[in-house]
């Protein structure tokens, strides 16, 4: 198998590229950068099917994913690629799966969002709906918060647009869109409660075809104090006062007037909830499944792009169309898979 690692010098992209490698059904790896590898301007999209059509299959982690995530799929499907990317965004989510028709019909094969969250969670989330028989709710929630990086990097210019504006969810079993920060109180089969807040992410978009709740969010797990800040850099955003990318500026450098507003909002907070999990319940059941690790999560770019290179060793199972991850990879598997790079990794699942 040959792959095209898109954005393969990146943080995220390198860590795909590198497990990638040692995969045993894997024999070539091109990288492929603006900065260095093979060098490629996704905009051209002459270029780009030029270097896609001699691959078996894509990876992609060129961001932002609603300019280049379309674009990258159809150049895919054009040039008989197979495609797998970390798509977290939930408006390009929607794009990217319209394209399912073109993709059966070209014999391509692409799972969409498949990094930590969205991809790890979602199967987190398989797990926990695969021991109900009716699935009323369906949440996923990982740990945010902000690290003090000097950089406004363009993880955090996403963070930005993912707590303003108006984000999707599921409620009475149709997708709608709402403000985010949306407190949710919780009680776990584990014992353990308390409040997470919504945040836009892919995940309640796919859950509402595969899994068919009445209600499904994307939850942030933070301090109250992190959430109030949140809520301020939202407020500014959403009134114009703030850019995505003068608000990532914002959070890693916080001003004394924002501070003291935040300081006037009082978020509950997430009590003894776990760091990243899934609960699913239905037909007067629970069930909560964790990923337990003590510092996977730390790295975002190894939480990100090893579940891209694992969800490669599946792919030979999976059918031509636009997929999410739940609807066509083997949660088992993946897990097993991870632990073979993480062995502290391990699933717990609680009824």
């Amino acid at each position: 198998m040959k792959v095209v690692a898109l954005g393969g010098t990146g943080a995220t992209g390198a860590v795909a590229a590198r497990v990638a490698a040692n995969l045993p059904q894997v024999r070539e790896v091109t990288v492929a950068d603006r900065a260095g590898g093979v060098r490629i301007d996704i905009a051209d999209g002459r270029a780009l099917r030029d270097l896609l059509k001699s691959a078996d299959v894509v990876l992609n982690t060129v961001g932002p994913f609603y300019r280049y995530g379309p674009a990258v799929l159809e150049a895919a499907i054009d040039t008989g690629t197979h495609y797998l990317d970390i798509c977290d965004d939930w408006q390009p989510t929607r794009d990217l799966l319209a394209m399912d028709g073109a993709a059966r019909q070209a014999g391509v094969r692409a799972v969409v969002g498949m990094g930590a969250s969205p991809g790890a969670s979602n199967l987190l989330a398989a797990l926990a709906v695969r021991e109900l028989d009716v699935v009323e709710e369906v949440h996923t929630a990982w740990p945010a918060e902000g690290d003090g990086d000097a950089a406004a990097t363009a993880a955090v210019v996403h963070w930005m647009l993912q707590i303003s504006g108006r984000i999707a969810v599921v409620e009475n079993g149709e997708i709608t869109e709402e403000p985010p920060l949306r407190p949710v109180a919780l009680t776990l089969p584990s014992g353990a409660t308390g409040t997470a807040h919504t945040v836009g992410h892919p995940e309640p978009l796919t859950f509402h075809t595969t899994f068919r709740p009445r209600r499904a969010t994307t939850l942030m797990v933070a301090r109250p104090g992190t959430i109030a800040y949140l809520d301020v850099l939202r407020h500014d955003i959403d009134t114009g006062r703030l850019t995505p990318d003068t608000a990532a500026t914002a959070l890693l450098r916080p001003t004394p007037v924002r501070l003291a507003k935040s300081l006037l909002r009082r978020p509950a907070g997430p009590g003894t909830l776990p760091r990243f999990f899934a609960v699913a319940t239905g037909g007067g059941r629970a069930v909560e499944v964790r990923l337990d690790h003590p510092t996977l999560l730390d790295d975002m770019a190894e939480a990100t792009g090893l579940p891209l290179a694992l969800a490669l060793a599946q792919l030979d199972t999976v059918p031509p169309g636009v997929h999410p991850p739940e609807a066509v990879l083997d949660p088992d598997r993946f897990f097993h898979d991870l632990a073979r790079h993480h062995p502290e990794a391990r699933t717990t699942t609680i009824r």
